[in-house]
């Protein structure tokens, strides 16, 4: 069985996979590549739009969620705060 993650590694798990798209991804896709359930993957797409990371639009009668400058310094601090505990054996 698998290691939980906490919510800070989901949370780059999906800003990393919209960015990795492009910047912007289609739901069904994002769900695929975040690894959640679909209830949960909604909870944290909602709370990320929240807080200005993603924005959701309708492109061509498709919704898609795209990454934000905020999403993307997030995931540049995420990266250097993780080096930095890497670096103490955390």
């Amino acid at each position: 069985m698998g290691e939980r993650r906490e919510k800070l590694d989901i949370i780059k798990d999906i800003l990393e996979a919209i960015r990795d798209k492009g910047g912007t991804i289609k739901p069904t896709h994002l769900l695929y590549k975040s690894n959640l359930s679909h209830d949960s993957m909604k909870r944290y797409v909602a709370e990320l739009m929240e807080k200005a990371m993603v924005e959701e639009r309708e492109e061509k009668e498709t919704r898609k969620y795209i990454i934000t400058n905020k999403g993307l310094k997030f995931l540049t601090d995420y990266q250097q705060i993780k080096e930095f505990t890497d670096s103490f054996g955390f």
